[in-house]
């Protein structure tokens, strides 16, 4: 049962739009969400997880709003987190509302090469964020929080996004750091979540004014950071999971009296059918749960007009990069190994950098951030070098190895074998087919690529008689399912 606190429906009331009713709100609340997913297009088309996940029994209904979100019906027993298919990260369980703020940032602009996500874990929006540019280009995802960093990083390695360097700061720093510098940004700002109490029936238990208006200061200082990060003609989308318009419309109108002459909103009203009945008259989506049956969620997309004065000056550039661009000796070796063993081919808008006996692959579009601010992680980490060769990383494989086919490279698994790989054990080669088997046993033995609807899985080491599973030791799981 929802516990809205009187306190919250009080103040709520006094801001729901005359159309809407406060019971219909009430009664929604106590409703729970419906199931969504987005499709990850790094690994796979929409068209063929549709298809996919249809013979296995899934019902797919779009979302208006992202050409790859579905709501779904499945076995309410099914865990979802736990399938072969999420783990190999073909789909996102998101929230229909939260995959608005990226198609909005996306929505009438050429593909931009640079953009920051200044609030980015657990990392749903950074991953659709990554899908839309395709691995091109340069995407900055900054988290505050230590403890969710490392599940940010996790989530970006399983969508296979290989464009995409971590920052570990308060997200008001950018506007020093990184000052007009980013083509477009968006700021999923930490609010109340007084939209999430369909997921989280006590959000609300606890509702105080003196908690909005003091996480409002805290949104205030980011949108400005973000403004001055921005480049001039640049879109900053702003969003929150919240309802109150002391952390939405207002946040947005103190930005455009702090930069009058800078600051232009950028009417939402035909982002997809039906925006209108979620639109303010100044074109921001106000999303209230009764109105798409989905989470409350805020969206304000802002366009920089003229060029706003720098409050601080560039900080000193750190020294002691610990990265240097590697040998092209060292490239060509390590280009050779990739394909000669995995097929894979690196990208031309990327530089393979070195630390120590490691080989990273950089978007080119970082190389000129080098030094101006401390990165937690850039990229992929290819391979490490060896005393003979290389030895290829497992998010290389994940992120670079394109759609598999049974070949000298990868040999595809079952969903049982897939299973069993990402727990951790090898797979006998007695579990394949005799035609396999037989392909097997003239096979050249070493390592090679596993696969599971034609993705990548990770490496195995064939032996012979079985396939040694090398999956990352923090990767292995207790519960796998599989349908």
């Amino acid at each position: 049962m929802v516990q809205l606190n009187p306190n919250f429906i009080k103040h709520i009331s006094d801001e729901l739009p005359k159309h809407l009713s406060l019971d219909e709100f009430i009664a929604i609340c106590d409703k729970p969400l419906r199931k969504s997913i987005r499709v990850n297009t790094l690994k796979i088309s929409r068209a063929e997880f549709v298809m996919l996940m249809q013979n296995k029994g899934w019902q797919f209904e779009p979302i208006p709003w992202c050409d790859d979100g579905f709501w779904i019906n499945v076995d309410d027993e099914q865990q979802l987190g736990n399938l072969v298919e999420h783990i190999q990260g073909l789909f996102y369980i998101q929230e229909a509302s939260s995959m608005l703020p990226p198609t909005a940032l996306f929505d009438g602009i050429s593909a931009p090469e640079l953009i920051l996500d200044v609030a980015s874990a657990p990392g749903s929006k950074t991953t659709q964020i990554a899908a839309l540019m395709q691995n091109g280009g340069l995407l900055v995802a900054n988290e505050y929080s230590a403890s969710r960093v490392k599940v940010l990083h996790a989530n970006v390695l399983r969508m296979g996004a290989s464009n995409v360097a971590i920052t570990h700061f308060d997200g008001r720093v950018f506007g020093e750091y990184l000052y007009d510098t980013f083509d477009a940004i968006l700021l999923d700002a930490p609010c109340g979540g007084e939209g999430t109490v369909r997921k989280d029936p006590n959000a609300l238990k606890n509702w105080d004014i003196s908690d909005v208006t003091a996480i409002a200061e805290t949104q205030k200082d980011l949108i400005e950071a973000a403004f001055l990060a921005l480049k001039t003609g640049g879109t900053l989308v702003y969003s929150t999971c919240t309802l109150s318009q002391l952390e939405n419309q207002q946040i947005c109108y103190h930005l455009q009296q702090t930069y009058p002459d800078a600051v232009e909103f950028v009417s939402l009203n035909d982002l997809f059918p039906n925006a209108q009945a979620a639109c303010t008259p100044e074109g921001f989506l106000h999303v209230w749960p009764q109105i798409f049956d989905s989470e409350g969620f805020f969206v304000a997309k802002i366009r920089k007009t003229a060029p706003v004065e720098r409050i601080k000056k560039q900080p000193k550039l750190q020294k002691n990069f610990p990265f240097n661009i590697a040998t092209d000796k060292h490239i060509e070796a390590l280009k050779d190994y990739l394909l000669s063993y995995f097929d894979i081919t690196l990208p031309s808008d990327a530089t393979v950098m070195q630390r120590d006996q490691e080989f990273w692959l950089f978007p080119n579009q970082f190389m000129p951030m080098i030094g101006k601010m401390r990165f937690q992680r850039i990229g992929l980490k290819l391979a490490d070098a060896m005393k003979k060769g290389f030895k290829v990383r497992h998010e290389a494989i994940i992120a670079l190895v394109g759609p598999t086919q049974h070949n000298q490279h990868s040999i595809e698994l079952t969903s049982p074998q897939a299973q069993q790989f990402l727990m951790g054990r090898d797979i006998e080669t007695t579990s394949f087919s005799p035609e396999l088997q037989q392909w097997l046993s003239e096979h050249a033995q070493g390592e090679m690529v596993v696969s599971h609807h034609q993705c990548a899985l990770g490496v195995v080491k064939h032996l012979g008689h079985r396939l040694k599973n090398n999956l990352p030791r923090e990767l292995v799981r207790d519960k796998v399912a599989y349908t």
